[in-house]
């Protein structure tokens, strides 16, 4: 199916997209560069608070950039449970009366921070803007997210996070035919690709590789969902310097520009919605295509080094290569099983180990994704490095979505090593 001149695999579009009726950005398309970045290790970071991390990333970010804290103009902070206010970011830096704006967009967060960093400096308000996501999560003393649901109209059901991730692998087994059996290998392996690749990155929260076996056998979370198929919950933060595209080489001799910014929130009636059927997110699907349209891309699997994306459960990730048109509505399965997102695959797919194994602290996670582009397309991520950057792609994806499935805000960014001809 093509639409705006993209071609896309996806079979489920609603009536309206084709014609561009929810498309409604223009793009900021190689107007905004990243010129630095920085990126603590996530992990139960005993050892650091939210101020510490916070120091850390933008002590890295600033040195990345050349520049001193001073030289920055303006801040967005992202965080969803560590912290309120601007001050959660001006009290640790010593910021002196500058703008700090705090933001929250469920797991999207550290990318809705970048996305407003980069829409200041492209209308230009600011020189230079500064992008930063920090959580603090295992301090709770729960093992998953703290805070109380807020009050609803009693037609949300009262699903934990995995429970409610968990509908995906059955809804997927039964529309396209594929054996429980099969499915779980298909899991498995997504788990035994990211941890292999996380286990290659100093920075992640689980950096040692674990056989299929032992993911497979693991003990269930909910449904069909085993420990293993779940991300990981974590401390950390991740920043970004940005400033207008034709200053970026004062700072950088190697920046990433940016090519597309796009932020979606559905309507959230996917559970009441008996046409929902738990195989798709359609406003990851409407947020791609927006995305590939801004940066005119015609075929992401061939165009794209790389992509980070959103793997809060192994059936999430399955699922976002059909609605990021990596793969063909059902073959998404086949694709996996095929190493084609391995590191050495076509298109490398969470080759930092994802939030499964890199870890997720809500507010970095989305600038976390953004660090690895940033690694990759630079030539500067070690043994993980993947090659298709080496044989000439430039453009890497990064991909949040927030909430649950048929109810959620998707986030999709594309930056590039190079500006368009």
């Amino acid at each position: 199916m093509r639409y705006s001149g993209v071609s896309y695999h996806g079979e489920n579009i609603r009536p309206g997209i084709e014609g561009g009726k929810y498309m409604a950005s223009n793009g900021i398309r190689d107007r905004v560069a990243i010129v630095g970045m920085g990126c603590t290790q996530f992990g139960e970071r005993w050892d650091k608070s939210v101020n510490d991390l916070l120091v850390d990333a933008t002590k890295d970010a600033l040195a990345s950039a050349g520049i001193e804290l001073p030289m920055v103009d303006a801040f967005w902070l992202g965080t969803l449970f560590s912290g309120q206010s601007g001050l959660t970011l001006s009290r640790p830096l010593k910021i002196d009366y500058k703008p700090v704006s705090r933001l929250e967009n469920y797991c999207a967060t550290g990318s809705e921070a970048f996305r407003n960093a980069c829409y200041a400096v492209a209308s230009g308000a600011y020189d230079v803007a500064m992008a930063i996501g920090v959580e603090k999560l295992k301090d709770s003393g729960i093992s998953g997210l703290p805070g109380l649901a807020a009050p609803s109209d009693g037609t949300k059901a009262p699903l934990t996070a995995p429970a409610s991730f968990s509908l995906l692998a059955p809804a997927y087994s039964k529309k396209y035919g594929v054996e429980k059996d099969q499915l779980k290998e298909v899991m498995t392996r997504i788990a035994w690709k990211n941890h292999k690749n996380g286990a290659l990155n100093p920075r992640a929260q689980f950096r040692k590789e674990v056989p299929k076996e032992t993911i497979a056998c693991s003990p269930l979370v909910a449904g069909s969902l085993g420990i293993f198929d779940c991300s990981g919950v974590s401390d950390g933060s991740a920043a970004a310097i940005v400033v207008r595209a034709e200053d970026a080489h004062r700072y950088t001799d190697r920046p990433l520009y940016v090519k597309a910014l796009s932020f979606v929130a559905g309507p959230a009636n996917g559970p009441m919605d008996p046409d929902y059927d738990y195989t798709t997110f359609q406003e990851v699907v409407v947020s791609a295509a927006d995305a590939y349209a801004q940066a005119g891309i015609k075929d992401a699997r061939a165009e794209l080094a790389m992509a980070e994306v959103h793997d809060c459960f192994t059936p999430t990730e399955l699922i976002l290569m059909e609605d990021l048109g990596f793969s063909a509505r059902g073959t998404a399965w086949k694709d996996v099983l095929a190493g084609t997102f391995d590191l050495e695959g076509e298109l490398a797919v969470n080759p930092d180990g994802g939030l499964k194994s890199f870890g997720h602290p809500i507010g970095a996670s989305g600038l976390r994704m953004l660090f690895e582009c940033w690694l990759q397309l630079r030539g500067e991520a070690g043994k993980r490095q993947i090659a298709s950057v080496g044989r000439g792609r430039s453009l890497a994806l990064t991909h949040n979505l927030g909430g649950a499935p048929g109810e959620c805000v998707s986030f999709v960014s594309v930056v590039g090593s190079q500006p368009s001809k």
